[in-house]
């Protein structure tokens, strides 16, 4: 029997159930919406969680889109699943739980006698570090971002070649390989032991098809390679950035991009250039390093000092 939350399965059996974190103001439980997915076979553990940032909703398209798909006759292992990971600034479609203003993603481990965050950041590490393996899917929020997935333990941790292989057979086509602030799940639970990536899916408040299509199917290539399914998955080489550069708005006015999401740029280059509301250029802004234009802002009013546009640099193949 593998039990998370209410949810609770056999060999061969799923369900879903609610992983209680709290009450709300007046009282009411806080369930976290979960499931459990119990192959017939025996194998690993897979822990995927999304929208532990409220905002960021194309990881629960990918959960709702690949649960269905999931027999457990035909699975060795486990799938255990936590759909809405930041229930509060889920409800009102925010980034940061407000309840105690935190960004969730730089909560864990947690603490279970601590704030809301990190009561909920300490529930849903338990079941992370009792996987082999983890998914926390994401996605660039209000700014515009290709898909990439990110390994955030950085590169000196005992962890970093199986952190690098999970993403590159999730197979986003971009990998982040850079490490991350204190308190990411990605960069926390590789410290107890288990592979984790923060696959990013695309970028901007919604619900994108694309975004949501590429990550079904690197669910489903992990599903494949790690033996969770039948078949066979040869990981196709990715695109790796080691360094990442952000750019600010020098003035006030509107942005202007000379470049795609995606496109190589070169040292010097034109990223973009701040104009005013009668089209006269104020400033011109050329990129520090050669790299990859890799997100930039979804509005194109600024003011100065206000984010703008990242390059990951530092480019290879892995």
């Amino acid at each position: 029997m593998v039990r998370f939350g209410t949810a609770s399965a056999v060999p061969g059996e799923r369900d879903t159930g609610r992983l209680e974190v709290g009450e709300t103001r007046d009282g009411s439980s806080v369930g976290l919406p979960v499931a459990v997915v119990n192959g017939a076979a025996d194998g690993k553990t897979l822990y995927i969680q999304a929208a532990s940032d409220g905002d960021e909703l194309n990881g629960v398209g990918v959960i709702q889109r690949v649960l269905p798909r999931l027999d457990p006759s035909e699975i060795a292992g486990t799938i255990i699943v936590c759909g809405i990971v930041n229930y509060h600034a889920f409800q009102v479609a925010e980034h940061r739980n407000p309840i105690d203003d935190t960004k969730m993603n730089r909560a864990y481990p947690g603490d279970d006698t601590g704030t809301s965050s990190e009561r909920i950041a300490a529930a849903t590490f338990d079941a992370a570090i009792g996987a082999d393996l983890v998914l926390d899917l994401h996605q660039g929020s209000t700014s515009r971002m290709i898909e990439e997935c990110r390994v955030r333990c950085g590169t000196r941790h005992r962890l970093h070649s199986e952190c690098l292989e999970l993403a590159k057979v999730f197979g986003c086509g971009h990998i982040l390989d850079q490490k991350g602030p204190d308190g990411q799940l990605a960069r926390a639970a590789p410290d107890e032991g288990v592979p984790t990536i923060d696959p990013e899916l695309g970028g901007c408040v919604g619900w994108d098809e694309e975004s949501i299509r590429k990550g079904v199917d690197g669910v489903f290539n992990v599903l494949t390679y790690y033996g969770f399914l039948d078949g066979h998955y040869s990981p196709t080489p990715q695109t790796r950035a080691s360094g990442f550069e952000q750019y600010g708005a020098p003035a006030g006015g509107l942005v202007d991009f000379q470049t795609d999401l995606g496109e190589r740029v070169s040292r010097g280059e034109t990223l973009f250039e701040i104009t005013d509301v009668f089209g006269q250029v104020k400033e011109t802004i050329t990129a520090d390093s050669s790299g990859i234009f890799w997100r930039s802002r979804r509005l194109p009013q600024v003011a100065t000092g206000e984010y703008v546009c990242s390059v990951g640099t530092d480019i290879d193949t892995y």
